[in-house]
């Protein structure tokens, strides 16, 4: 797949090893990982984060290193089921923390036209996400702003 902003192709990346089942070392109840999901959640963690989390510290002690194969449901799906996902959705959030970096970027140095060009790039990627998620996950009448996104993020 080509990339958005540049004309050249993109770049392959390694893929996840074909797996059915979890591995038998790691055997933990599947309601316990849901309330750990759950408490990382509530400790202001974002779904991929909760993912490297039980990858790398676990369940009483052991990793999880899938959780959709271990509970037969993803992250964000265990997080929708009780009632603790965040306001905004994972990418979105990241786009408009880049976004307000890059406007704080500028106002400090405003002769800086590559990142001019980069901010309008994000910006536009923020608009288009907005789009899809409109009526869905954020409200109907949802715009994107400098103003609102800062404080979104804060």
């Amino acid at each position: 797949m080509a990339r958005m902003h540049t004309r050249r192709r993109g770049s392959s990346d390694s893929d996840k090893p074909v797996a059915d089942e979890p591995p038998e070392w790691s055997d933990v109840d599947e309601d316990a990982i849901e309330e750990r999901v759950v408490e990382l959640a509530e400790q202001g963690h974002s779904p991929s984060e909760i993912g490297l989390k039980l990858r790398d510290e676990g369940v009483q002690g052991t990793p999880i290193p899938d959780v959709s194969l271990a509970t037969g449901k993803k992250v964000t799906e265990i997080l929708e089921e009780n009632d603790a996902t965040a306001e905004l959705p994972e990418d979105l959030r990241n786009l408009m923390k880049k976004a307000v970096r890059l406007r704080e970027h500028m106002d400090e140095n405003p002769g800086d036209h590559q990142n001019k060009r980069a901010l309008q790039n994000n910006q536009s990627k923020i608009r288009r996400l907005v789009d899809y998620y409109r009526g869905d996950e954020i409200d109907a009448d949802f715009t994107y702003s400098y103003e609102r996104a800062k404080q979104l993020i804060e």
